[in-house]
């Protein structure tokens, strides 16, 4: 009995030639835990407030969240409805109608309730963005 042996550069050649959407889906990011859960105000991901500080928003870099609780408090928020997993954002008619189309792959909040800080909201009008939170009613 033979066995096929692969070298590292037959391995690396591979791994090169992976699709985009399969490069992308293995950089998706989930919801490590139930509990505690918070959406991106910009975006729309769902995820704990420690993958935020952690990883940042893999969608919003620009946001700085990353080793930072206040910045990635300002840029969540924990009120949110609905919750879709989107798997593949550019044929999904649940990414397009969601308007994360351009994102990554991930959990997405259907609605976010909140505001941005006023500088935040500035910086990213200067950057030609857009962001998904809406303001909470009075």
């Amino acid at each position: 009995m033979s066995y096929a042996r692969y070298d590292d550069d037959e391995q690396s050649e591979e791994e090169e030639d992976a699709p985009q959407g399969v490069t992308d889906l293995a950089n998706a990011s989930a919801p490590a835990a139930l509990k505690g859960l918070r959406a991106c105000k910009r975006c729309g991901i769902i995820k704990t407030l420690e993958q935020f500080m952690n990883d940042g928003c893999e969608n919003c870099p620009f946001l700085e969240m990353n080793d930072t609780t206040d910045r990635a408090n300002m840029c969540t928020t924990a009120f949110f409805e609905g919750q879709c997993a989107v798997m593949d954002p550019r044929e999904s008619w649940a990414a397009k109608w969601l308007r994360v189309d351009a994102y990554l792959p991930g959990v997405y909040a259907i609605s976010v309730t909140g505001q941005l800080d006023r500088p935040i909201e500035e910086e990213l009008e200067s950057r030609g963005f857009r962001w998904r939170c809406r303001p909470s009613p009075n």
